[in-house]
């Protein structure tokens, strides 16, 4: 039998031989593509395993660190707009009440906070208790009322009771001044604005009324020989700027009435004050209020 050569010098494979080269190629494609599903059905179970809250991501995952932002500069596209913008050096500061004593304006008293942030000046504007007897003695000059009776303080308000002691050793109340906080901040001074009249009362004029010279000044009156002293006065003067006689009265919450003129009145506001005493000393009792100049 003659045998066939190839081109190369090898004898060419049999049929059998090339049926066998097949059947190990499908073999190795099926093992192959049989190796890819079980892994994919694999990563198909562990995922369907895997719990998602709504909004968060799934159990097991930690949620990624927010960003927090310490630069006081602006984004150029901020994400969001607050709803209520933080208070700037443009945002006007008001005070409600009429400053009477001893700042006469937002300005002085935020210059004071200046000072007593740079050096601890003047501490006691801290101090409604404090504040509100200086008023008394010094710039009012009611030396004899020496002592704070009594105090409430609610929030930036607050009521002091000043007064004295009487021969018999009683303390008795002159007047109970209305201080609030002026300005901003815990460090923000007191200011008087008013007092809490009881058996004495300013009530004309209105309060925080702009008011020329001469002005009529009244209220009610509860006592016996009394006699009603009425000043103008304002911080910038050591003295009154306007002075009423005497004015004798007494009853029961009985009404008083008079005149008094001013010259001089320079301050933004100014402080009318009525006094009576006489029975134990000058000053026994007195109210006040502030107008406009």
């Amino acid at each position: 039998m003659t045998t066939a050569s190839t081109g190369s010098g090898g004898s060419s494979p049999g049929p059998d031989e090339r049926r066998l080269r097949r059947l190990r190629t499908i073999a190795a494609v099926a093992i192959s593509t049989t190796a890819v599903l079980v892994a994919a059905l694999a990563i198909v179970l562990l995922r369907g395993d895997e719990t998602v809250q709504p909004g968060g991501p799934p159990t097991g995952t930690a949620s990624p660190a927010p960003t927090v932002t310490t630069s006081r500069t602006p984004s150029a596209t901020p994400s969001a707009t607050p709803s209520t913008p933080a208070p700037t050096s443009s945002t006007p500061v008001t005070f409600e009440y009429q400053p009477l004593w001893p700042f006469a304006s937002m300005a002085e008293a935020q210059a004071w906070q200046e000072a007593y942030r740079s050096g601890g000046h003047q501490p006691w504007h801290l101090d409604a208790g404090r504040t509100a007897l200086a008023s008394t003695t010094g710039y009012l000059g009611f030396t004899e009322i020496d002592r704070v009776v009594s105090r409430s303080v609610r929030g930036s308000e607050a009521w002091v009771a000043v007064g004295y002691r009487d021969p018999n050793g009683q303390l008795s109340v002159a007047a109970v001044l209305h201080l609030a906080r002026i300005g901003t901040g815990a460090d923000a001074p007191w200011e008087v604005v008013g007092s809490r009249d009881t058996t004495l009362t300013v009530e004309r004029p209105a309060y925080g009324a702009k008011v020329t010279s001469p002005i009529t000044v009244g209220g009610r009156i509860t006592g016996v020989d009394e006699s009603i002293v009425v000043e103008v006065r304002q911080p910038s003067s050591e003295q009154p700027i306007g002075r009423a006689p005497a004015l004798p009265a007494g009853g029961e919450n009985q009404p008083w009435s008079t005149s008094v003129s001013f010259r001089g009145a320079t301050d933004p506001a100014l402080t009318i004050v009525a006094f009576t005493g006489g029975h134990l000393q000058r000053v026994e009792r007195f109210a006040l209020t502030g107008t406009e100049n």
